[in-house]
């Protein structure tokens, strides 16, 4: 796992893509805080929240290529017929879009030490706000990551994974649309009813086990896709 980490991580940094990735999330970001300077407003969850909202495009990109590049390249047969276990193989690619996320993450940390000048404080519903984005990041991840093993062309890896996602932030309105079982089977995939406890600073075991539950959710149907294909190929 620890190789397959590495040489995805390599990579990233070693193309454009992370760059694109960090670059775009910063200029929008720092869209997002204009307001915070102008009115000189010191709180960063409302930031926090609207900056959820990009990753839903962001993260297609990231992980559109981690899997289906493999098999357009014909490499996935060697990982798929090598004694490597496939869980490890998931890790390995799942962890590596997520390192990226986290450099993000941490570079947006930035913006909370500034409005420290215009009143604001590391409290404890800033903590929590960005637990729950980290939480809500891997959880996005999980599901590229799987968007990313259904298929070798990386765009259409992009599109399934975009609108996946789309799915999921919109599941609570749906849900109420529709209601009965439907209903209670799209409010289980709702990722965004979960991130306003995290937002409000409500740090509730429930909604962590819930992200830790989808993440795995995703990465193991992701390996049996994986699995599928190696009995295919013998």
């Amino acid at each position: 796992m620890l190789a397959i980490y590495l040489k995805e991580v390599k990579s990233y940094f070693y193309s454009p893509i992370a760059y694109v990735m960090i670059g775009l999330f910063i200029v929008l970001t720092s869209i997002f805080f204009v307001p915070n300077l102008t009115y000189r407003s010191g709180d960063f969850n409302g930031n926090l929240s609207s900056m959820s909202y990009i990753l839903i495009f962001l993260v297609p990109i990231l992980t559109m290529r981690i899997i289906a590049e493999d098999r357009k390249n014909g490499t996935d047969v060697l990982l798929i017929t090598s004694p490597v276990k496939l869980t490890n193989i998931v890790l390995g690619k799942y962890f590596a879009a997520f390192t990226v996320f986290m450099v993000i993450v941490v570079i947006s940390l930035i913006y909370p030490v500034v409005l420290i000048a215009f009143g604001g404080q590391f409290t404890a519903k800033l903590v929590g706000g960005y637990l729950g984005y980290i939480l809500l990041g891997g959880a996005f991840i999980s599901v590229g990551v799987f968007a990313s093993s259904i298929t070798e062309n990386q765009i259409i890896a992009a599109i399934v994974s975009f609108v996946g996602l789309l799915i999921m932030w919109i599941a609570d309105g749906i849900a109420g649309l529709i209601g009965g079982l439907t209903a209670k089977v799209l409010g289980w995939f709702s990722l965004l009813s979960r991130y306003e406890d995290f937002s409000n600073g409500i740090l509730g075991i429930g909604p962590i086990i819930y992200y830790l539950s989808f993440i795995s959710l995703f990465l193991f149907i992701t390996a049996m896709m994986i699995e599928k294909r190696r009995w295919s190929q013998g």
